[in-house]
């Protein structure tokens, strides 16, 4: 007997129980997650490490389950890879120079390792500055995670209820945005619309609102659009001034003392002090610019640090510019240029 697949919570066999092997999974059907540090420290982590494992050797060896996500998460293996040449293209060769070649590509070196660090760092930590004031003003978190439960198909008649689990964001399509997963659940009690109420109320729309999820959908939907572009714009800026803050000569007074063996927790600790006295050092480097420096180059750090904070202050302004219904006019409405049918 062929029965149809109406329920995706029952467990699909394709052999006896007792030759399956089940692999535990963490959750059992698509479910929305917090937007914490927890989870998106463990989601971080669980893509990475499947990716430098799992889905390299699915892609390598033609796995008829190996996705298009997979391919994606998978390029987290070039970023790294890529990253760690940039830092050793001078610190790797400058050991067959001449003393004076030596030292000089040395500082670049240690620069350039510096830049990769400080660009990483930057273009992930800054983009909260966009994300975080958007969903205080609006309550629109684009970041929101869900995790998405797989159906697999079988590599053998041995296998049974080969699952996977993806990470995704709930706007992470904006036109197939998984809507689904911010409805609340009814039979415990909970009001089917309160996420779609609380965007409404928050947005000016009023409270209380008949079919206020078919109203905010497409407010939210391009709350995310602009958040999203703001986010990418100005992370990059950010990112971009790393690289130059991390350029500047002051920390070679770091390079110095530098050391990673702490084990030697003496000379560890005065590197650690003499790295935070130059990171100040350095900063206040970047921002007036180098001594004696005159021109363009005494400027360029303001222009780099004005130009990245502007873009992200315009870039928030304009994703939370959302006419609200009270200040909507029939214009808004009614289009007078376009042909409309009474039946």
């Amino acid at each position: 007997m062929i029965l149809p697949v109406s329920n995706f919570n029952n467990r699909v066999n394709f052999t006896d129980d007792k030759k399956a092997k089940k692999k535990e999974l963490p959750y059992d059907c698509d479910t929305l997650l917090k937007n914490n540090f927890k989870n998106r420290a463990l989601i971080t982590y669980d893509k990475f490490t499947n990716a430098l494992s799992l889905y390299t050797a699915k892609g390598l060896k033609g796995d008829k389950n190996a996705n298009f996500y997979e391919f994606l998460t998978m390029g987290s293996i070039p970023y790294v890879i890529g990253s760690l040449m940039m830092m050793s293209v001078f610190n790797s060769a400058n050991k067959f120079f001449e003393p004076i070649a030596r030292s000089k590509a040395g500082a670049v070196g240690r620069k350039m390792a510096l830049g990769v660090l400080f660009y990483g760092i930057l273009k992930a930590a800054t983009k909260p500055l966009v994300t975080a004031p958007v969903k205080w003003l609006t309550g629109v978190d684009v970041e929101i995670p869900y995790a998405k439960f797989i159906y697999e198909l079988p590599d053998s008649v041995d296998d049974t209820d080969i699952t996977s689990i993806e990470y995704h964001k709930v706007f992470e399509s904006k036109e197939f945005s998984r809507w689904d997963l911010l409805y609340k659940s009814e039979a415990k009690g909970e009001k089917r619309n309160e996420y779609y109420d609380n965007i409404a109320k928050k947005l000016g729309y009023g409270e209380n609102l008949n079919d206020s999820d078919q109203e905010m959908k497409p407010v939210i939907k391009k709350i995310a659009t602009k958040t999203d572009m703001a986010k990418t714009l100005s992370s990059y800026l950010w990112a971009a001034a790393g690289v130059a803050y991390a350029f500047q000569n002051s920390w070679q007074d770091y390079f110095n003392v530098a050391t990673l063996k702490f084990w030697k927790f003496g000379k560890f600790k005065h590197s650690l002090k003499v790295f935070k006295n130059t990171a100040i050092k350095c900063a206040k480097e970047f921002y007036n610019g180098p001594s004696g420096a005159t021109g363009w180059s005494k400027y360029a750090g303001k222009f780099m640090i004005g130009t990245a904070a502007l873009s992200t202050v315009l870039g928030v302004l304009n994703a939370v510019s959302v006419k609200k219904a009270s200040e909507k006019t029939p214009k808004d409405v009614i289009d007078k240029d376009r042909k409309y049918v009474v039946n």
